[in-house]
């Protein structure tokens, strides 16, 4: 029999559980802040929780097993435990409700990706004994709101030295492999007044690293203010005391413009490093994927890049597999990765995913086929990697101390060319004690695979 309902907001806990990326990473800070403000406690243990809220991903196959298989491990809690309550949000809620209302009868509500501001909501009906609740994002929130209120006080679970932030949700690409639009809505800019107050708060929390992300960061503001207004974003941002160092990701080539380059090159904060999803750099997948640049457009946007900014460190991220890929548009990619060499890059294999032009397209590539070609990809990526890295003994850097490995007696940190849990790290030896959060100054004497080694410089 389910749990009864027992206690006041002030002494029921809630778990929450935050699957997928960063983005949904934010959505789910925003919803505790907003559960926190009702007198919620929070609790990270499935068997004292009263509620259960699981924010899910399924922009792949596996995130798509991932969220599942959480769901149920939690609908147990639900059936025979003390869990009187379990939500459902974020995008396989959206994309599949009806399946997971149909088929996960333990589930109480499920909230669209576009009304998470009314978790609170969503907990009272259930609460009340209603089932089968569904928030639906067309109903809830005004036309331009994006995503969770950006005005709610949020619960931080990074750490507390580093936030990402939206600024913006949904998509209109409709690249041919991705169902983000399907899930997330048409392009939605969050106002830019709204973003500096949260920003604010978060420097006063004690944030010094501040993460701008979305499905597209570039065309930031062209819905609400009719031209592109990133750069002018950040040069707010900038003036905010406290935050430290900045970072862009998700960067579509296409949409990098002038302002921007200077703005990052100019701006002292603004970490030289962009984040450039380009999926792959043989023009006829280009067009398949429905991507709308070209590889000569790729290389003369990150020479560009190069030259405005010579330090700058690039990220992307590519797509191997893609229906009808042959052997020799797989080589032309692999030939693309050693010209550009990339500082940090990221391979996954094509996802079929249901819904998308791409997974009706003919000559699907087999898995084992999609995986060697991902192998050789990084197997160079990590060449270049080790090259570039010895390229840095020497130099002395910047580094963000995020921790201590006692086993080894070193600390552990970032430079501006790595974003958290994606880059690689920085060792950092030192006789005086450093704190998380500090910055610090390395002079770099060693290099590995993807992480560097070095020792603090005194006085830094």
């Amino acid at each position: 029999m389910p749990a009864e309902i027992t206690g006041t907001p002030e002494n029921r806990k809630i778990l929450f559980i935050s699957l997928g990326c960063d983005k949904n990473l934010v959505d789910s800070e925003h919803m505790l802040g907003s559960l926190a403000g009702h007198g919620f406690e929070m609790t990270d243990n499935e068997e004292e929780a009263d509620i259960i809220i699981v924010n899910t991903c399924c922009f792949i196959e596996s995130a798509k097993e991932e969220s599942v298989n959480t769901i149920l491990d939690m609908a147990r809690y639900r059936t025979d435990g003390r869990c009187s309550c379990l939500i459902v949000a974020g995008c396989m809620a959206e994309r599949y409700r009806e399946e997971v209302l149909q088929e996960i009868p333990e589930v109480d509500a499920i909230i669209g990706t576009s009304s998470l501001s009314h978790i609170q909501e969503a907990v009272e009906r259930a609460e009340k004994g209603e089932r089968g609740i569904y928030l639906d994002p067309a109903e809830e929130e005004p036309e331009n709101d994006a995503s969770a209120d950006t005005e709610e006080h949020r619960v931080m679970t990074t750490g507390g030295f580093y936030e990402y932030m939206k600024i913006a949700d949904g998509c209109d690409r409709h690249c041919t492999y991705c169902a983000i639009p399907a899930m997330r809505g048409s392009y939605r800019s969050v106002p830019m007044e709204k973003l500096v107050r949260e920003a604010e708060q978060l420097a006063r929390d004690g944030v010094k690293e501040l993460i701008l992300v979305a499905q597209e960061t570039t065309l930031y503001g062209t819905d609400l203010y009719g031209r592109k207004c990133l750069h002018e974003l950040l040069h707010k941002l900038c003036q905010i005391d406290g935050i430290e160092w900045i970072r862009v990701l998700y960067c579509y080539p296409e949409e990098i413009y002038p302002e921007l380059i200077r703005t990052i090159r100019d701006e002292p904060k603004i970490c030289h490093y962009l984040d450039i999803p380009i999926q792959h750099a043989d023009d006829r997948i280009l067009g398949r994927m429905g991507r709308r640049t070209s590889r000569k457009e790729l290389e003369e946007v990150i020479g560009t890049l190069r030259r405005e900014i010579p330090d700058i460190a690039i990220r992307t991220t590519l797509i191997t597999g893609f229906p009808g890929e042959t052997e020799e548009e797989h080589e032309n990619l692999v030939d693309f990765v050693r010209k550009m060499k990339f500082d940090r890059l990221g391979v996954f294999t094509y996802s079929q995913e249901e819904g998308t032009p791409a997974a009706e397209m003919p000559d699907q590539i087999d898995e084992e086929t999609k995986q060697n070609r991902r192998d050789e990809l990084m197997t160079l990526q990590q060449e270049i990697s080790g090259e570039r890295g010895r390229s840095m003994i020497g130099k002395t850097l910047r580094v963000f101390i995020e921790g201590y490995m006692s086993a080894d007696d070193v600390y552990v940190g970032r430079t501006y060319a790595d974003a958290p849990d994606i880059d690689g790290l920085i060792f950092v030896r030192s006789d005086e004690e450093l704190n998380t959060g500090d910055f610090v100054h390395v002079q770099v004497d060693g290099a590995l695979e993807y992480d560097l080694t070095g020792g603090l410089v005194e006085n830094g």
